[in-house]
């Protein structure tokens, strides 16, 4: 749960049907405005189309997701542009597909076709990469539990994200979502030289702060 696909890059893909021409634009995103952002780049880079279809998908989970027709009948260009999204797996992306009309009408099943086959093409063009959730933790501690501290993140083979050595001593993890329960009782543990067996929620080392998100 953890780890999901993206796109490792950008990735292009045409297609032609009848004289009409479907240029697909594969890109990756992080945001909503990313997505909406490459649509904007895709209508001026192809001004001549009347339709610049689109469907983004962000994030692990299935709930954060577009589909636009842009004009097209509707279900015709961005569900079957979605659809190859989520055949591949992929999230964190987007995919523009812009039509350059050839003087032939396709129909319906024609543009679901021709939407979905510039999509295919361009999610095969591409390569993809895994995407791990994070959560961001933060140790904040004095000087005197430096070498505990130290000593427990490099037994747990944890590494320091961003440190900072001041007034006090803070150091931030990313930790892979699922496993920071378990992680931060085993840091704990180590840290104060006990089992990790005593180590409860409520359990605290003297000295040491621990914050999430």
């Amino acid at each position: 749960m953890d780890q999901y696909v993206v796109p490792a890059g950008p990735a292009e893909g045409e297609y032609r049907d009848r004289g009409s021409k479907f240029v697909a634009a594969l890109r990756p995103v992080l945001t909503e405005a990313e997505a909406l952002e490459a649509v904007d780049t895709q209508r001026l880079a192809h001004p001549k189309c009347n339709h610049h279809c689109y469907a983004y998908r962000l994030g692990e989970g299935t709930d954060r997701w577009r589909a636009n027709d842009d004009g097209e009948p509707s279900g015709t260009a961005g569900k079957p542009i979605l659809g190859q999204i989520d055949r591949a797996g992929l999230s964190d992306v987007v995919i523009v597909v812009s039509r350059y009309y050839g003087g032939t009408k396709l129909g319906t099943s024609g543009l679901i076709n021709a939407y979905r086959e510039a999509a295919r093409l361009a999610i095969g063009a591409g390569s993809t990469t895994i995407r791990t959730v994070t959560t961001r933790i933060e140790l904040r501690f004095g000087y005197d539990l430096m070498g505990p501290v130290m000593s427990a993140l490099d037994q747990l083979n944890l590494e320091m994200a961003e440190q900072e050595f001041v007034e006090t001593a803070r150091v931030s993890l990313d930790l892979p979502k699922s496993t920071v329960p378990a992680t931060l009782r085993e840091l704990k543990a180590t840290i104060a030289g006990v089992y990790v067996e005593e180590v409860d929620e409520d359990y605290t080392v003297s000295g040491l702060e621990i914050k999430s998100g």
